[in-house]
């Protein structure tokens, strides 16, 4: 199962999914100047930063807003950069967050599970119900793809509905935990976590404590490391024995070639040195939890 790939991929590489969150004004100006479409210039950025970090990063995250933004060009960079990510063969998250029911959610699911815009895992978002989530299940179940639902995220306006007590000593997206944790035992692999993994922010620890012992099953994405605030320490209540989880990084690692003297004529390394960092912080802590 798509799960046990990943889970598999963490022992080897580590816990750090690289977020290709890529902006225009995040790409180096000469690689700019170098094209005259917008497509050729952010594949071009994509493509360096997948192959600098290829053997250190678990899996790569790219957010489609970045790409609708630009129009059919970006639409075609984003294309283009999950066959790239497939071709190497790495794994890819399209983080898509969809959350419809029904004939239109079976076309998107049909839409990021075949053809152009294909992926192996793609984030939902289950808020308006778990009818939102069926259309994606016979993806996972017949075609080796994977789902991270949205589960508690650590954005300020989570505490206005995944913070809502629901009377039984429970929050609501306690609830929407245990609701992905049932439904993904369906769906389990050798490595005992299931192909229905769950987006969960990284702030919090005393929560995500909780979190990681209720969702045994659940395997997380978690967003919030680094430019968002979180860090080594926040990540590592939310692995077990340093799996169980991806870290994402996005600006972190695309932007780090601006901290360094001519960055930009090897923002492919930066990004790898970035990488490590942050591979190897997380890493520390967990074996010292460990120990």
């Amino acid at each position: 199962m798509i799960i046990d790939e990943l889970y598999e991929t963490v022992n080897k590489k580590g816990n750090v999914c690289v977020g290709l969150d890529t902006a225009l004004e995040y790409i180096p100006e000469n690689i700019r100047e170098r094209h005259e479409n917008i497509e050729d210039c952010i594949f071009e950025f994509n493509r360096t930063i997948i192959d600098s970090t290829l053997d250190v990063a678990a899996c790569y995250k790219v957010q489609i807003a970045y790409y609708e933004a630009l129009g059919i060009e970006g639409l075609r960079a984003y294309s283009k950069t999950l066959k790239y990510i497939r071709y190497k063969n790495a794994l890819s998250i399209a983080d898509i967050k969809r959350g419809d029911i029904a004939k239109t959610a079976e076309m998107y699911a049909k839409a990021h599970f075949e053809g152009e815009f294909e992926s192996d895992f793609v984030t939902l978002n289950p808020y308006m119900g778990f009818d939102t989530i069926e259309p994606y299940l016979p993806y996972v179940e017949n075609n080796n793809k994977g789902l991270f639902i949205l589960i508690r995220t650590s954005n300020k306006g989570a505490k206005d509905l995944q913070y809502v007590d629901t009377g039984k000593g429970a929050k609501l997206y306690d609830v929407v935990g245990g609701k992905v944790n049932s439904l993904g035992k369906k769906y389990l692999g050798n490595c005992g976590y299931s192909s229905l993994g769950g987006v969960i922010g990284c702030t919090h620890q005393e929560e995500g404590i909780k979190l990681r012992k209720n969702l045994e099953n659940v395997f997380f994405l978690i967003p919030g490391y680094g430019a968002q605030g979180g860090t080594a320490e926040d990540i590592s209540v939310y692995l077990k024995e340093g799996n169980g989880g991806v870290v994402n990084s996005s600006r972190s690692i695309l932007l780090a070639y601006k901290n360094k003297e001519d960055g930009f004529k090897k923002y492919g390394e930066c990004a790898r040195q970035e990488c490590i960092k942050i591979r190897d912080d997380i890493l520390k802590i967990s074996q010292n939890k460990n120990s």
